[in-house]
């Protein structure tokens, strides 16, 4: 048999000795980059958004409030209560649809050319990193895969079309904003989570960049060995949708239902078994909506199975848990053994 790489006619033992040599594996992948979150089993993702905290607070969000409320940020504070708990990793948003982000980013600005910058001016997410390293816990990233819908000035800036649309010149963009981000925190982020990739066969999966590949490359330009999951909306199987994926998005409104499909080491056809689920009334707000039992329990049904768990856990402007998701994060950390 002959094959075609890169434009090159190569036989079957040529082809074979080349991709050996270029490191690639025809099954599996060259790094467990998601080992680690299987090591540490679950952990805690927090939704701090400029939108979501001016409609608690009844009044419209400016420039000025949000970094005030970033600079009061207490990153310190929930580091403590996140080693307390005895989580593994933590979880946050960078921005989603305010167009308001909780770091700089001079490629955004430049692109889109708010005046004055709705990126606060505290990197939080370099500040969170080192709170956190000190306590052994890792750090991840929340971004959509899209330019933020409330912002009409972004989105025409930015050349976003919300829909099944190739959106080409839009990612080309994007991926240069999330390059600058990977290239500054570096091995300080030990992974993304991509939000909202709907529409993957229009926009990734194309033999041409952009595409999965580049979108990917462009989040490990700082940390090659950066965990990423894309996700495609709630999905009660768990299912990657791309090899570029290291750990399953496991978006689940009712973590009662998730279905599993695995292999022995807690993998589904490669790809580290993950849920990610909220412990509020909503995604990012709202009182318990479990009990700390019922918590413990659901998540316990994912990592005995050799799966990883995240709980989206509402969090107060200072930066920290109210004291009843304190009460079951610490319940769940204790269950799982992870507890000082």
């Amino acid at each position: 048999m002959w094959y075609r790489l890169r434009g090159l006619r190569l036989s079957s033992l040529a082809a074979v000795c080349l991709v050996a040599m270029m490191g690639w594996q025809a099954v599996g992948r060259a790094e467990d980059r998601a080992g680690w979150m299987r090591q540490a089993r679950w952990g805690v993702m927090t939704h701090f958004l400029a939108d979501w905290i001016a409609g608690t607070g009844g009044e419209p969000m400016t420039v000025e409030k949000w970094n005030a409320l970033i600079d009061g940020f207490d990153t310190e504070a929930l580091a403590a209560q996140l080693e307390a708990a005895g989580a593994g990793y933590y979880l946050i948003s960078i921005g989603q649809n305010s167009g308001y982000y909780l770091s700089p980013n001079a490629t955004y600005d430049r692109f889109v050319g708010i005046t004055p910058s709705k990126l606060s001016r505290r990197d939080l997410v370099a500040d969170l990193a080192a709170s956190l390293q000190k306590r052994n816990i890792k750090l991840l990233v929340y971004l959509p895969s899209g330019a933020p819908n409330g912002d009409g000035v972004a989105k025409q800036a930015l050349a976003w079309q919300n829909g099944p649309v190739r959106n080409a010149e839009f990612q080309r963009k994007w991926e240069a904003i999330i390059r600058e981000w990977s290239q500054r925190w570096g091995t300080r982020v030990a992974g993304w989570w991509f939000d909202g990739c709907y529409w993957p066969n229009t926009m990734y999966r194309t033999s041409e960049g952009p595409n999965f590949a580049s979108f990917a490359a462009a989040a490990r330009a700082g940390n090659p060995g950066s965990a990423l999951a894309f996700n495609p909306g709630v999905l009660y199987r768990t299912i990657s949708i791309t090899p570029e994926d290291d750990y399953v998005a496991g978006e689940v409104d009712k973590p009662d239902q998730i279905q599993i499909k695995r292999t022995s080491d807690g993998k589904v056809d490669g790809v580290q078994v993950h849920m990610l689920s909220f412990l509020g009334t909503q995604w990012g707000r709202g009182t318990p909506r479990f009990t700390a039992e019922q918590a413990v329990t659901f998540t316990k049904a994912v990592t005995d199975a050799g799966g990883v768990v995240t709980w989206d856990t509402p969090i107060q402007r200072n930066g920290t848990f109210a004291q009843p998701f304190v009460d079951q994060l610490t319940a769940i950390g204790k269950a799982l053994g992870r507890k000082p």
